[in-house]
């Protein structure tokens, strides 16, 4: 069987690229798998390298993604979210942690997958990744095998449009890739680049978790009226030590024994809670399945009251 290898990942992007050469991508909400077929075995394995072939039974008939006798195949699989069309992260993951066999059967009906391919790294017995993209998706597009379960991921020349019609779909963002660009395994550069479409919103500190005696993440709500709803903890962003340490002594005078969170957090067995009196601006991808933050950073303290963060500012 071929030897599974760590994919190419873009780097992350707030500024669009200029140039004739680049084009835009999609940046599909799924789980990244490739696909590996040797002429007699068809499996599937993700960016960690685990073997995923079991997961996605009808993905891995022979010969069905792709007419080569052997091939490398890059993309992501993705499920969509039945009540908005969307696809979901959630549901997407739900298949890919499934194990046993009779759930994975019922789930191929309740939680379809598409395979959405966007490149091509190994062909009839040679790489390919040394070849630059506009080849390796003209390769691509005449041997991919699309159907109900795999689809082609399309190229669109205006990058900035793309990402104006993601925003209003609420989709994750876009991919920009360098059509001269070979393909460097396990590798990560400006040959890709992705641009996340994310949202801020202010929030109130409620709780606290530790490490070595130091704060490194928070328990933040936001307001329904008069009830504190826990979003999210939160430890990564723009703080320094300097500021966890700061924050550290700040919250000593707050510290309670009550939880102020009307709703129960995730990790409460661990948090400290104190008294909102605290507020922060927070950046974020997207609510998860269970109304908390995916994807938080803390980007400042705010000098903000409960009515500063409502609940409302988590529609978008």
């Amino acid at each position: 069987m071929l030897k599974p290898i760590i994919p190419f990942e873009p780097v992350s992007r707030d500024i669009l690229p200029s140039g004739s050469q680049w084009v835009a991508q999609i940046k599909w909400d799924g789980v990244r798998m490739l696909a590996y077929e040797n002429g007699q075995k068809l499996q599937l394995v993700n960016r960690r390298l685990h073997n995923r072939t079991v997961q996605y039974p009808e993905l891995v008939q022979p010969r069905s993604l792709c007419s080569a006798s052997s091939y490398i195949l890059d993309g992501e699989i993705i499920a969509l979210d039945p009540n908005t069309g969307r696809p979901s992260f959630y549901h997407v993951l739900r298949r890919d942690r499934m194990s046993k066999p009779d759930g994975i059967t019922q789930a191929v009906h309740q939680i379809p997958i598409t395979y959405m391919v966007f490149d091509i790294l190994f062909h009839d017995g040679k790489w390919v990744t040394d070849q630059p993209l506009a080849s390796r998706q003209k390769l691509l597009h005449e041997v991919l095998c699309t159907g109900k379960h795999v689809q082609e991921v399309t190229n669109s020349p205006d990058a900035a449009a793309l990402l104006t019609v993601m925003r209003q779909h609420q989709m994750e963002g876009i991919v920009m890739k360098d059509l001269n660009s070979t393909y460097g395994i396990h590798g990560k550069d400006a040959r890709w680049q992705k641009v996340k479409i994310m949202h801020d919103l202010y929030a109130m500190i409620g709780g606290v978790t530790y490490r070595s005696g130091i704060v490194n993440a928070v328990a933040v709500g936001v307001y329904d009226g008069p009830r504190f709803i826990y979003i999210g903890h939160v430890g990564t962003g723009k703080l320094n030590s300097t500021s966890w340490r700061e924050l550290t002594a700040q919250i000593q005078p707050l510290i309670t024994n009550d939880r102020p969170f009307y709703n129960t957090p995730e990790r409460s067995a661990e948090t400290t809670w104190i008294t909102p009196r605290l507020g922060l601006k927070v950046q974020y991808m997207e609510l998860t399945h269970h109304r908390t933050l995916r994807h938080p950073s803390i980007q400042t303290f705010a000098d903000v009251n409960p009515e500063d963060c409502p609940i409302s500012q988590l529609e978008h």
